[in-house]
């Protein structure tokens, strides 16, 4: 072969490579959101959106589920605004990325700059300056979602503690409709008029919201953990009455225990805990709409559970609004068997499923000694083995033993069906940890 030819046949080589590279690149941009280019795109944020260097194991360490649309945005949705959500986080690492979504969304949801930081404090809309990082979609700065869609960020490098409040600011400059959003958030977030994605200090956020808007997940690449809990409930996993801002759902406490357990020394799962609670949710039916608000534990497990990032093990609290809602007496082997589905779809994809038994409502507007025996029926079924893995006894645990049709008065928040802080904290007391360890059994 002459040295032309040798040239030359190199030339072809790295031009392949050059390209197979490109075409990986492009092959595993996450989401199914349309990159849009800017062209007024700037510096004034880092922009580390390239594979992170370090290693771990990527997990879940916030989530919230997409629950309805935002009522009064159905024109403007959020043109022209900041929306900077607050979060707070079950384990930290040194990357991360979210997951935007635009399920209720009736045009697309054009995002032209998002951000994330580490929160200066608590109950602030500020930054800590160094942590504040662009946030990029297949390496661009914006992103389009198309209606009824979501996107995964690019991976950043920023790394992220365990129990802090994180900050993910999302720009809209134009009307997209229907603002997806999850209701009850027990947590204050902030809104400001234009584009503040890049501002640390917090100062031009003076609206507050209640509201999570578009972000339903925050993933981490960390260190320490090797897997994700995924809770789906109602209100009550919800922490509807929980103290806002105090991170006191019981599936904070559950994390705050497993974390100092394992600190300890004990040997428990590396997981990390996310919160997949829609208040109002039931097993078997939507809320209205379409896509329906509120959609049921069954339609909306795959998204909620099964897709979130590494899930080890599944904990279902789910079934008191199905007695509650229902106008007739409810079907406690429909909710049985609804329960049981679920588990069946967690088993094909070799997960554990921990079930929690329904708390008493006694005294609550819509008891009945009929919706009593409903949830006696359904319970007795989860004591006995026949629906979970295995059972966390909520009921047991929160019931007045004087009148175990009711919660126990320091459990109650006093509307006899949702817990108070001291119950929220009962709750993630009495999980038993081990029943986090081990697979799926064996099919006889």
């Amino acid at each position: 072969m002459t040295r032309g030819r040798g040239y030359a046949l190199l030339a072809v080589v790295v031009a392949a490579i050059v390209a197979l590279s490109t075409a990986i690149y492009v092959g595993v941009a996450p989401g199914r959101g349309t990159p849009a280019r800017n062209a007024l795109a700037d510096d004034r944020l880092p922009n580390n959106s390239a594979a992170p260097a370090s290693t771990g194991t990527w997990v879940g360490t916030w989530s919230a589920s997409p629950a309805a649309a935002e009522p009064g945005t159905e024109t403007t949705g959020m043109a022209d605004r900041s929306v900077r959500n607050v979060v707070h986080t079950s384990v930290g690492g040194t990357s991360a990325r979210v997951t935007l979504s635009n399920l209720y969304g009736q045009s697309p949801l054009n995002i032209t700059r998002a951000s994330i930081a580490v929160a200066a404090g608590s109950g602030t809309a500020a930054a800590l300056s160094d942590t504040l990082r662009q946030l990029t979609f297949s390496g661009g700065p914006a992103v389009v979602i198309p209606p009824g869609g979501q996107v995964m960020s690019d991976a950043v490098r920023i790394v992220i503690p365990h129990g802090a409040d994180v900050l993910i600011t999302t720009y809209t400059p134009t009307s997209s409709g229907s603002v997806t959003y999850h209701r009850h958030a027990r947590q204050i977030s902030y809104v400001a008029q234009g584009d503040h994605t890049a501002d640390a200090t917090g100062a031009p956020y003076t609206e507050q919201s209640m509201y999570w808007r578009y972000l339903t997940a925050l993933d981490v690449l960390s260190n320490e953990s090797d897997g994700t809990v995924v809770v789906l409930g109602d209100s009550i996993t919800d922490g509807i009455t929980s103290t806002a801002g105090a991170n006191n759902r019981w599936t904070d406490v559950l994390s705050d225990r497993l974390r100092a357990e394992i600190a300890a020394g004990r040997d428990l799962p590396r997981y990390s805990v996310v919160n997949q609670g829609i208040s109002g949710n039931r097993v078997l039916t939507d809320g209205l709409g379409r896509p329906a608000d509120n959609p049921s534990g069954l339609n909306r497990f795959a998204r909620d559970v099964l897709e979130r990032t590494n899930v080890k093990v599944v904990v279902i609290d789910l079934g008191v609004n199905d007695i509650l809602r229902n106008p007739r007496l409810a079907d406690p082997n429909a909710v049985l068997g609804g329960l049981r589905t679920m588990v069946a779809q967690a088993h094909d994809r070799g997960l554990k499923v921990v079930g929690a038994t329904l708390m008493p409502f006694g005294g609550h507007r819509g008891y009945s000694e009929a919706r009593e025996g409903v949830r006696q029926q359904i319970n007795a079924e989860i004591r006995a083995g026949r629906v979970f893995d295995a059972v966390v006894d909520f009921d047991k645990a929160l019931r007045d033993p004087y009148d175990p049709r009711r919660l126990r008065a320091e459990y109650d928040s006093g509307d006899h069906l949702h817990p108070s802080d001291a119950g929220y904290a009962r709750m993630g007391e009495v999980f038993d940890l081990e029943s986090l360890k081990g697979s799926v059994p064996a099919e006889l």
